[in-house]
């Protein structure tokens, strides 16, 4: 945060080298220390220890991404200020008991997690403590541990598909496949051809045949004629 107390004091301890003091030292720490990581939705507890309590401590966090946030200023006197000159905080918690100064994250989240810190400035000598890393576990999915045997044989056998094709063998097809088109298909269209002419000529035999039994004829074979007349001569 931008002209905190916690911020300006860092900024003053990295500029000026020699207001650094070895005199107090200070300590940040889990309250419980059989906890290595936080749970999401989890309260947790920091404890900050320090040697000399009449000058109240600051609790700063670093996250992932190397920007520093003032959390909480906790004076002698067990008074909080937190950001932005608030006296409570609807996600963390500070009191003072004796020379232990604790920050009670209430709920943590990911936006939680970073290296936290405690820091002391006494008569113009800033001490902290070195930083507690407070993050979620790391989650590794496992390699699969199967055989190169067993994956050239599911290829082989399994998956004939994942083979590479060959562009030349492509072409080939591709060209026979053009090849018999052109062959075919006038093949097929003569073939059609006759089978027209063919239907037509048919058509056309039993059409004349018909035409021709229509006539009749006696039964001794031979057309009737009628007899003539002789002429009768007067």
């Amino acid at each position: 945060m931008p002209g905190s107390p916690a911020l300006l004091l860092l900024a003053l301890g990295l500029c000026c080298p020699g207001i650094w003091g070895q005199r107090y030292t200070m300590t940040a720490r889990f309250r419980d220390s059989s906890i290595t990581h936080p749970r999401l939705g989890q309260q947790l507890e920091l404890e900050c220890l320090a040697t000399k309590d009449d000058s109240g401590v600051f609790w700063v966090r670093l996250d992932k991404d190397g920007t520093l946030h003032f959390i909480v200023f906790i004076s002698y006197l067990s008074r909080s200020t937190f950001e932005g000159n608030a006296k409570t905080s609807i996600r963390f918690e500070a009191k003072k008991d004796g020379k232990v100064y604790r920050l009670v994250v209430k709920s943590f989240t990911s936006q939680d997690e970073g290296n936290y810190f405690c820091l002391m400035n006494s008569n113009q000598m800033l001490y902290f403590s070195p930083g507690q890393p407070v993050f979620f576990p790391v989650t590794t999915t496992p390699a699969p541990t199967t055989s190169a045997a067993t994956i050239q044989h599911g290829i082989t056998e399994k998956d004939p598909c994942l083979k590479t094709p060959d562009p030349e063998t492509s072409k080939e097809k591709e060209l026979d496949f053009f090849c018999e088109i052109f062959i075919w298909v006038p093949l097929a269209g003569a073939c059609l051809l006759l089978l027209i002419a063919l239907v037509v000529t048919v058509a056309l035999c039993q059409q004349t045949r018909r035409r021709r039994c229509r006539c009749k004829r006696p039964a001794n074979g031979k057309p009737d004629v009628k007899p003539s007349m002789p002429n009768r001569h007067v």
